[in-house]
């Protein structure tokens, strides 16, 4: 059965209603016909002690004593509600019985424990019946057998019984378009939403879901629908951007290497030109292919895949592989480097991931530290945790600029430092590396004074 939202809840609240009313339907019956019986019950009761007061006994024989007084009032008045007397004795045989019996007799059955009342027919008509014993001088005689006329009784709970058959799918019926108009009360912010969300596209992110009035589930669903626009917007800004900056990183290799090979091509040359122009070219190709490697591990959507199979590495060894490779760099500037580490230099990190990590921090401390400055390499265990700490002694980062050093391409005071070769992609690689490993990193700058990193490892 498809239905829509609307009717759906209104079919889901006829459910839970139905099963209420059926039970409290059934528990209004209940209580009726149990009140209306021990109404009964205990007139019943009633009648049977009275008339006790009314018995004589002689010897075998039981009589009532008020029976002319009784054929009188029957004579005078029509009995609504009659209540039928019957005396028997020890054997069953009837004895005595109320002028309003008649012809007829009360069964009295023997089985029945005394004063319980049960249910019985006289004439084929229903009466509720009980019978008591009678004792003289503490032996029992025989029994007083009362009843009364379940007719009405029977009629009245009967007409309860249609009357609550009729009274459901009426109230059901009703409760169903009460329900069903109250669902599409509540759900009409959902309509909006829908609107809005339809009227969306990729160049008119601007609009926004309208919040309903209500603080309610539908306001937290209008309000996380505008947070993931927002969101989805500035991603697409990041990709424009990215984007953007990427063909301007690789434009520039590009236009180097034509003008190299043009400059080739014009008039012919000696060995050693063309050995010199083929060189030129080789390290713009290789500039393009570390962006273009940077750029895809920045792109990349699993993060995961990049590990398959990598093993770990103690983290002091790869530093001090780091270390070795930037040698030639460190002797150049005639930097000094200090490397200190207590028990944390066991502790293993993914090679990749840290790899490229602590690769890209060191390079740019060695590339921004001044000639014969200082680095600084922390190495240490705290609390189950490795935290590695890296300080430099260089040009530092401007204040305003750290909060958005993680952002691809960017390069704090580019024209500046002119020496310094970069693409603006080390810290955001660091970044992303840190976040496949849940490793934390923390970056602190004083401008002409240095770099400190901290990096924690878990």
């Amino acid at each position: 059965m498809k239905l829509n939202f609307k009717n759906r809840i209104a079919f889901y609240y006829l459910i839970a209603t139905s099963a209420v009313s059926v039970l409290a339907f059934g528990f209004i019956y209940f209580i009726v016909q149990k009140t209306v019986y021990e109404s009964l019950d205990q007139d019943l009761t009633f009648e049977a002690n009275k008339h006790l007061l009314e018995i004589a006994v002689e010897g075998d024989t039981i009589y009532f004593t008020h029976k002319k007084e009784w054929e009188e009032i029957e004579h005078k008045e029509v009995q609504i509600n009659p209540v039928f007397l019957q005396l028997m004795g020890l054997d069953g045989q009837v004895m005595d019985k109320s002028p309003n019996l008649k012809e007829d007799h009360l069964d009295m059955q023997q089985q029945v424990s005394l004063g319980h009342h049960y249910d019985t027919r006289l004439n084929n008509r229903p009466i509720r019946q009980v019978h008591i014993g009678i004792q003289k001088e503490g032996q029992l005689k025989g029994y007083i057998v009362a009843a009364v006329p379940l007719e009405a009784s029977i009629m009245v709970l009967s007409n309860l019984m249609k009357t609550l058959l009729i009274l459901f799918p009426v109230s059901i019926w009703v409760l169903f378009l009460i329900s069903r108009y109250l669902a599409g009360k509540s759900i009409a912010p959902i309509a909006s939403i829908i609107s809005t969300t339809n009227s969306i596209t990729k160049n008119n992110l601007a609009e926004r879901v309208p919040l309903p009035n209500n603080k309610d589930e539908l306001f937290e669903l209008s309000t996380s629908i505008n947070g993931l626009l927002d969101r989805i917007g500035a991603a697409l800004e990041r990709e424009k951007q990215f984007t953007s900056d990427a063909s301007h990183e690789l434009r520039t290799p590009l236009a180097a290497l034509r003008g190299t090979l043009e400059v080739l091509v014009r008039k012919k040359r000696n060995i050693e030109d063309y050995e010199e122009k083929i060189y030129d070219s080789l390290q713009e190709v290789d500039r393009m292919s570390k962006i273009v490697e940077q750029l895809l591990f920045l792109a990349r959507n699993d993060l995961n895949q990049a590990i398959k199979g990598q093993g770990k590495v103690a983290i002091a060894v790869l530093v001090d592989e780091i270390l070795g490779r930037y040698q030639s760099q460190i002797r150049q500037k005639k930097i000094s480097i200090s490397l200190t580490s207590d028990q944390s230099g066991d502790f293993l990190v993914p090679y990749y991931y840290g790899n490229l990590m602590l690769d890209n921090l060191i390079n740019n401390a060695i590339k921004y530290s001044h000639d014969r400055g200082k680095i600084d390499i922390k190495l240490q265990y705290v609390a189950g945790q490795c935290h590695c700490y890296i300080k430099d002694e260089g040009i530092g980062i401007r204040e305003e600029d750290l909060p958005v050093i993680f952002n691809p391409f960017f390069r704090s005071q580019p024209l500046e430092h002119k020496e310094v070769n970069g693409n603006g992609l080390g810290l955001s690689i660091v970044k992303k590396a840190a976040e496949a490993i849940q490793a934390k990193i923390d970056v602190h700058s004083k401008f002409g004074k240095g770099t400190w990193v901290h990096l924690v490892f878990e």
